[in-house]
């Protein structure tokens, strides 16, 4: 067996931490740039690529690029939204132990045998102290190690999520951020603990985030302030890139059966309002683009807006029924109808609506992956909904042929073609992406709205089809590690040719908590082996002679060293004798 000696030992150990240096420095580059390494960017308009399919053209990663290592060079879709689904903090109430000792058995078994409890007889009370003491090991124990995990998960999910949002926000360069519902995970939690949920999703998950100001957060109306100026980079730009448009989900107020006005109070408070809308004017500096623009004066016979986008974050959480509270249902109906009302007429082009909401429209069976379900309560609960996993059918339709205006009548103004625009959800942490369209051929007792799959929408062409108007539903995958940390870019653009808003969207997935999790923990072991070595290495440098104090501590002397010490001993003697 070959001995190793120490100066082979501190080689070994310089050339390990070498190694590992080496590891952290690749894990923790690839961990803090992972939109860099995968490729994610906001996609580009067509004309600025150099193909027809602005997602599958790597010019949009080369243009982000670009706006790291150098100035921008004004390519970009003038708006960028970063879209988070589903985050759903958890909190003290996913803790197994939450709210009694952690060792609850333990201490009523000392209860029982210092007297403290009423037993009937001696015998019963040593039986009741084993079933406590079996306990302890079964239940008290298991419980407590679980529940110190879960309070390392929820720590560690906190800054998860906060690494998607601070990593992707600092990467892709958003012009806006939304999170679509379920901000928090529960809405039957009360309010300390929804408060200390709150306080983390501001501090932790999303730090340096900002709640749209209630004033911004504007009442549809035929009179309204412009939110903002897209494609400038200004103060007012980097304000919108800092806020958060908080869409308002079941795990945060609860389904039509929870919904009171208490818990649509407290998510107010918190997060900005529930329902509202915001809109962007683009300004176009072509002075002949901006004569074809519609003119009540000197051009009223056009049929061209200036463009604007119009964002619309609805709470759709009561818009089925029964609904626990008939009031705040009616104020939500009376949104929506303020916002067809406020819409410009079919016919004009130049504006587009998107529309943010956390309840999925209705689909059939197959589709995606949750399919329609509602559950309801007991009647002595209030009978409301309980839960659903999407909107019903006739909800949906108020979308489709309210908001956006579309219509199984070629007839019907615009022959049916509806407002550009799409729907961004969340709910399904899978995530879905889907296209909405009613066929005008068949007879009017057979038009029926269908859902395909877009991809497969797209492969048929259906999209632009004259006789099958209809819209994009995205459903974007959840920002939850069991769902690879996903976040969704949408990019939208105006084209001056054809006088409409174009788009495309595209996903970007960190990956499983487990990685985060082994890139810290890795790197903190580094820290404190690298600490220990640089002290070592000093120490060495000061006069420490760490080969003898190894060799003193760690290392027995060999045989052959100790014989031969014994027989420079015995010489010694023999010529101490002479």
């Amino acid at each position: 067996m070959v001995q190793m000696s120490p100066a082979a030992l501190l080689a070994l150990l310089r050339n390990a931490v070498r190694i590992l240096s080496v590891v952290a420095v690749v894990c923790t580059s690839h961990l803090y740039l992972y939109p860099l390494f995968r490729g994610c960017a906001f996609p580009l308009p067509p004309n600025a690529t150099n193909t027809s399919d602005s997602t599958a053209s790597p010019s949009a990663f080369h243009e982000t690029l670009r706006q790291h290592v150098s100035a921008p060079t004004g390519i970009s879709a003038p708006f960028r939204l970063l879209a988070l689904g589903d985050p759903q903090l958890e909190g003290d109430t996913s803790i197994r132990n939450y709210g009694r000792p952690a060792l609850f058995h333990l201490e009523w078994a000392i209860r029982h045998l210092t007297f403290q409890t009423e037993q009937p007889s001696l015998r019963k009370r040593f039986r009741q102290v084993t079933h406590d003491l079996v306990d302890v090991f079964f239940d008290d124990i298991p419980d407590t190690l679980e529940s110190w995990r879960k309070h390392i998960d929820l720590f560690g999910n906190d800054f998860y999520l906060a690494h998607i949002y601070r990593t992707l926000k600092w990467w892709t360069k958003p012009t806006h951020v939304t999170v679509l519902g379920d901000l928090l995970g529960s809405q039957w939690i009360r309010d300390p603990e929804f408060n200390r949920r709150s306080t983390r999703f501001w501090n932790r998950s999303f730090r340096g985030a900002e709640r749209i100001p209630d004033e911004i957060a504007q009442y549809p109306a035929e009179d309204y302030n412009v939110s903002g100026i897209l494609g400038a980079e200004d103060s007012d730009a980097a304000v919108w890139q800092r806020r958060l448009i908080n869409v308002v989900g079941n795990h945060d107020v609860g389904y039509a059966g929870d919904l009171t006005p208490e818990r649509l109070d407290r998510f107010e408070l918190a997060f900005g309002k529930a329902s509202y809308e915001l809109r962007f004017e683009l300004p176009i500096e072509d002075p002949v683009a901006n004569a074809t623009a519609y003119d009540p004066d000197t051009n009223p016979g056009s049929n061209r807006l200036l463009p604007e986008l119009r964002i619309i974050n609805i709470n759709n959480m009561n818009l089925d029924t029964p609904a626990i509270d008939q009031s705040l249902q009616d104020n939500t109906y009376a949104f929506i109808n303020a916002v067809i009302h406020t819409s410009t007429a079919v016919e004009f082009k130049g504006h587009f609506t998107i529309v943010l909401t956390h309840m999925p429209l209705y689909k059939p069976e197959g589709v995606c992956v949750d399919p329609p379900f509602f559950d309801f309560h007991d009647a002595h609960d209030g009978g409301g909904v309980k839960e659903q996993n999407q909107l019903s059918a006739d909800a949906s339709r108020g979308f489709l042929e309210g908001i956006y205006g579309l219509s199984g009548d070629a007839n019907a103004p615009a022959s049916g073609t509806g407002r550009r625009g799409v729907i961004l959800n969340g709910h399904d942490h899978e995530g879905c992406d889907t296209y909405h369209y009613i066929n005008q051929s068949l007879p009017r007792d057979e038009r029926r709205w269908n859902i395909s799959r877009w991809d497969a929408a797209r492969n048929d062409q259906l999209p632009g089809k004259p006789g099958l108007p209809g819209i994009r539903e995205i459903t974007v995958r959840s920002m939850m590690a069991d769902f690879d940390g996903n976040a969704g870019l949408l990019s939208v653009w105006f084209d001056q040719d054809s006088w409409e808003w174009k788009y495309e969207f595209a996903n970007c997935e960190l990956g499983r908590q487990y990685y985060w999790w082994f890139v810290h923990v890795f790197d903190i072991i580094l820290l404190i082996i690298l600490a220990a070595y640089s002290t070592l290495e000093i120490s060495i440098v000061l006069g420490f002679d760490a080969e003898k104090w190894l060799q003193a501590n760690f290392f027995a002397p060999s045989t052959n060293t100790t014989e031969v010490k014994k027989a420079e001993d015995q010489t010694n003697d023999c010529i101490t004798k002479k």
